[in-house]
Formats: C-alpha cells, structure tokens, sequence
C-alpha cells in the first residue's frame, strides 16, 4: 500500500480561493436575517430562525402550507411542525378550503405586526447600504437583484 505524501486538507498550490456568487448571496443574506431576528427578539417576538423563514417574502398570509415547505426547502411535516408553533403562539391560523390541499395560512394582527417590525428592519439595512455604497450602486444592486429573480421565475 503506497501513502501520499500530500496533505487532501491543504489547498493546491497557486489555486485562489476567492467567494463566488453564493457566497457573495448568502453572507449578507445571513446579517439581515440576524438583524430581523433581533429586531423580533428585541421588540417581544418568540421566533426562531426556522420560523423566521415562513414569513420570508412573500410571507405566509393566503398561501398554503406545502407551498411553504418547498419555499423553506423542507418537508410538509416540517412544515406543519413550525406552522403548529406559531399558530400555538399567534402569529397564524389555518383556514379550510374545500379540500385539506387548499388549507391556507392567514396572519393574526400578531403575525401582522412581526410583519411590520421585519420590514422596518430590512428598510433600515437598506438605508445603511444606500450611505455605505451610495444611492446609485444600492439602486443598481437592487434593480439587478430584482431582474435575476424574475428571469429566475421567483418573481412575477
């Protein structure tokens, strides 16, 4: 049996690890959700980082909940797992439709006002990118942002 003398954890010589899109995507994606969460914690709001993502855009009001399951990429009984605790504390009820599919989500006044203290939040982080990168790059970044994700289907 022969051994390698090369080390599999050690980058490869002349190889620049530099972040690509995702990356690029998901850091300052993971500091807004940070920034929600303790604007939430802060103003009285109980929501975990699971639940979090259920009142992510479009949020959860007239949508069902396997439509929200693939938005939060987990199963249904996940999903009926997270919708539990929030209906248990207020944010949401479930409303019959003719059949158990077409089950959909409404926001109490509770989930409402969750509601409004995320989009403060995230209406201040704007404000504090538009000073950082100026009012035109922030607008540029948010115009092709918005582009990708219609020509990704993700939008209307």
């Amino acid at each position: 049996m022969s051994t390698s003398k090369t080390n599999p954890s050690r980058k490869p010589p002349g190889l620049a690890i530099t972040p690509l899109i995702g990356a690029l995507l998901r850091l300052p994606h993971e500091a807004v959700a940070a920034r929600m969460l303790g604007a939430l914690h802060a103003n009285g709001f109980d929501i975990t980082p699971t639940e979090l993502r259920v009142f992510l855009y479009p949020g959860p009001d007239g949508r069902r909940p396997i439509d929200l399951a693939r938005q939060c990429n987990m199963s249904r009984q996940a999903m009926n797992y997270v919708i539990s605790g929030l209906e248990h504390r207020g944010y949401v009820k479930r409303h019959a439709g003719p059949s158990p599919a077409a089950t959909a989500l409404r926001l109490t006044d509770k989930g409402w006002q969750a509601v409004r203290q995320i989009r403060s939040c995230v209406t201040a982080i704007e404000k504090e990118w538009a000073a950082h990168l100026g009012e035109q790059r922030f607008n540029e970044l948010r115009e092709t942002l918005h582009d990708l994700s219609q020509w990704m289907g993700k939008l209307d």
